[in-house]
């Protein structure tokens, strides 16, 4: 009797009409970033009606067609507007880390639709240079409001594994260590 492989889930997105493929499979550092602010963030929005999620839900940004992103970490706090593994609503908060396939996107039109549907806050990671950026939306438009790479030299005037990191819209802070020290 032969057995069926179950088709593996791609990861795509589609922006523009434009199919973008999101494989291979990042670093591992990619997951071990992620996995350690979806940690916190989840253990942080316990008792809430916010869900976070990392990388399973595609996020339906347009309204004028069926493109659709898909955030390595997506806060959803309106439950009404996820339907299968689609997010129609406004995320408070999205974080993507960059690869060498996908920083040009994260940096550039994926941060430019984050900001115009309404995200609150906006990470982009570098895992492996351990660098975080932090926008806020303000007046409708992105702002860096932090900026963080990794100096984990106790000997160094600059060493900051302690420093402290809260998410604008929720009572979750952790520190760059937390992130980056797996």
């Amino acid at each position: 009797m032969s057995q069926e492989r179950k088709p593996e889930r791609v990861r795509d997105e589609k922006i523009n009409g434009v199919i973008y493929d999101m494989s291979p499979a990042p670093a591992y550092q990619h997951s071990q970033v992620i996995g350690q602010i979806f940690a916190k963030i989840k253990n942080g929005l316990k008792g809430s009606m916010c869900l976070v999620f990392m990388e399973n839900i595609d996020y339906k940004y347009s309204r004028d067609n069926d493109d659709y992103l898909e955030p390595d970490l997506i806060i959803c706090c309106d439950r009404s507007a996820i339907r299968g593994n689609s997010y129609y609503g406004t995320p408070k908060f999205v974080a993507e880390a960059i690869s060498p396939s996908t920083v040009k996107r994260d940096r550039g039109i994926k941060k430019d639709i984050y900001e115009s549907c309404g995200v609150e806050e906006y990470w982009i990671l570098s895992p492996v240079e351990r660098a975080v950026e932090i926008y806020y939306l303000v007046d409708g438009k992105y702002r860096l409001q932090e900026s963080y790479v990794v100096d984990d030299d106790k000997e160094s005037e600059h060493y900051n594994l302690g420093q402290e990191i809260t998410l604008r819209a929720f009572p979750i802070t952790m520190t760059l260590e937390d992130i980056f020290i797996y």
